[in-house]
């Protein structure tokens, strides 16, 4: 089966499970829906912050407060494009069809990736013109420098995290087990090590702490001081995770049956 073949077929897999689908349409929902609320109330109590806060106030990073909650969204979608063949069987259908797994495997993850950074991307600009508009006097155009490059990060962003979690999904070879990975990572493992000052710096190379750099505007941490890297060394340091969980997928599709 030809290349554009297989993109043909994964994309008509991942329309035809409504679930898939959902979870990208719930992740601009709830991305867009809480940064506006968020914005809308910082506008209203701006005055009341602490100085130090005021001073590094990122108005653009403010426009993505949702994607904290929204990127949930985007790994439960990265882990059903995978996770959702092997629960049913239809990875050995996939696989008889297209026995070349590395073909296989570069069609479902380049399909899958183009959809999540295609959302990603609509995710990012209406998330960043409503909050803007809600932020009023507090607000920055996106012609700002570093703006427009926080905006396309945050599309890039969505889209390397639908790629690092179906590559571990490829490897753990289930849903339930990736999101028992994934989601505790993110939301429970992550913040923990932020907290704590001995392994605050662990925590910074976490892919979604790295790859969050890419969104700033306000180049600093939790404790003031400025990060390790830049926004693109810390995207990079995102996309090195997602590569890696993509190439110990594809080495756990090749050398074990479906």
């Amino acid at each position: 089966m030809s290349f554009p073949a297989i993109l043909q077929s994964e994309w008509t897999k991942i329309r035809t499970v409504g679930s898939t689908v959902w979870t990208l349409a719930s992740a601009l929902v709830v991305t867009v829906g809480l940064s506006a609320l968020l914005c809308g109330f910082i506008d209203s109590t701006f005055e009341d912050m602490p100085k130090q806060q005021q001073l590094t106030f990122d108005p653009t990073m403010a426009s993505f407060a949702g994607m904290t909650l929204g990127q949930a969204a985007v790994i439960v979608f990265g882990v059903l494009v995978v996770g959702t063949e092997y629960s049913t069987g239809m990875i050995r259908t996939s696989l008889a069809a297209v026995p070349r797994r590395a073909g296989f495997l570069a069609g479902k993850l380049t399909a899958a990736t183009a959809l999540a950074l295609v959302v990603g991307l609509v995710t990012s600009f209406v998330s960043f013109f409503t909050g803007q508009s809600l932020l009023g006097d507090h607000s920055i155009a996106i012609g700002e420098p570093n703006v427009l490059r926080a905006v396309v990060g945050a599309g890039l962003y969505m889209a390397v995290l639908a790629l690092f979690s179906m590559g571990m999904t490829m490897i753990l070879r289930s849903s339930m087990l990736a999101l028992g990975t994934l989601l505790p990572l993110f939301f429970l493992i992550s913040p923990i090590l932020s907290s704590v000052d001995a392994t605050r710096t662990v925590a910074e190379y976490l892919p979604n702490q790295a790859g969050g750099a890419i969104m700033q505007t306000v180049q600093v941490t939790l404790d003031g001081n400025e990060p390790p890297y830049g926004p693109w060394g810390g995207f990079a340091i995102m996309v090195a995770w997602a590569l890696a969980a993509v190439i110990g997928g594809f080495l756990v599709l090749k050398n074990r049956d479906a």
